[in-house]
């Protein structure tokens, strides 16, 4: 089986990866998943190295054997926030020759993509909140708004690892009495099957309870606002405010704050529509930005880097269509 017309669509988040091959009929010929995309700890070409098996194995489950060489790469990578590091991205995936032409981008124009229409000049603003959170925009004429979206040193709050280091930060302060009380205190060490906050505290650092469990708490955290925790509720509350903050102000710099255009929303925190996060985003983007539509999307960002290549080949209707069933 050739592979010369075909795409291959890479959304590589903090926590996983995911690769779809894709022909020029919208057809998804074979799909992969791997682990997490986190150059800024392996440096770019151990990053991008480590696509190659799964490119490969998404070749193979279409049935081709051999070397893997694509009229396309269409790659929305994590941790691709600033120019330097898109070009950085770029040069070391053209270095493997795994496809004709290659385009870099934030793995947030992925979700963008995935939650616009079809066959309209993209146009609309969208905000992922994950493990981490960034927003990006299109306006027509290809015009972008984008956030370094490199954690607090660029002014960044929230996201679920975030989240989680807060939870801990208010229940720690909460059981020791420097802080206000809340239930975090006790739900949070009661989770792990701990005593207490100490004994969670020693847990973490210690770790006989692992770092990559944290990510746990989040979920925990939101539980916990339902039933009307002040402090947790406060969390979610500022969450809110930070989504809609970064989407109002992309949408002000692309002027589109009073246009009818879409505000995607995504990532594992977003996706999940806590009722309080959810409802407040509504409430408050309603507020700053009246016509704003908000739109929740939970299919695999992949669609959208795969969108964003049946865009660059000018495919037909039906190949969007074919592609979006796919996925449906």
């Amino acid at each position: 089986m050739g592979l010369s017309d075909s795409a291959l669509a890479i959304d590589a988040g903090n926590s996983k990866t995911d690769v779809a091959l894709v022909a020029a009929d919208g057809t998804v010929l074979g799909r992969a998943r791997g682990g997490g995309f986190q150059p800024q700890r392996t440096g770019a070409g151990e990053a991008v190295a480590a696509l190659g098996p799964l490119l490969a194995e998404a070749a193979a489950r279409a049935g081709h054997r051999g070397p893997v060489r694509v009229g396309h790469i269409q790659a929305c990578l994590a941790n691709a926030d600033l120019p330097v590091e898109e070009k950085r991205l770029t040069a070391a995936v053209e270095a493997h020759g795994w496809g004709r032409t290659v385009t870099v981008a934030n793995d947030t124009f992925a979700l963008l993509r995935a939650g616009l229409p079809d066959g309209d000049e993209p146009t609309g603003v969208a905000v992922v909140c994950g493990a981490g959170i960034n927003c990006a925009g299109l306006a027509p004429g290809g015009r972008t708004a984008r956030f370094p979206a490199i954690g607090h040193l660029s002014g960044d709050w929230g996201g679920g690892g975030h989240l989680a280091a807060e939870a801990l930060w208010w229940a720690a302060r909460a059981d020791d009495g420097r802080g206000e009380a809340t239930e975090l205190a006790r739900a949070l060490p009661a989770h792990f099957g701990l005593a207490d906050m100490p004994a969670l505290i020693e847990a973490l650092h210690l770790g006989t309870v692992e770092e990559e469990r944290r990510h746990e708490l989040t979920p925990l955290l939101f539980a916990v606002a339902a039933a009307g925790d002040a402090v947790a509720e406060s969390l979610v509350a500022r969450q809110a405010e930070e989504v809609v903050a970064m989407a109002a102000v992309a949408l002000g710099r692309l002027g589109l704050l009073a246009e009818p255009v879409r505000v995607v929303l995504g990532g594992g925190v977003l996706a999940a529509r806590h009722p309080l996060l959810h409802d407040r985003v509504v409430e408050l983007l309603a507020a700053r930005a009246p016509k704003a539509v908000p739109v929740v999307v939970t299919a695999p960002p992949v669609l959208g880097a795969a969108l964003l290549s049946l865009d660059r080949a000018q495919a037909p209707a039906s190949a969007y269509a074919r592609l979006r069933g796919h996925f449906a």
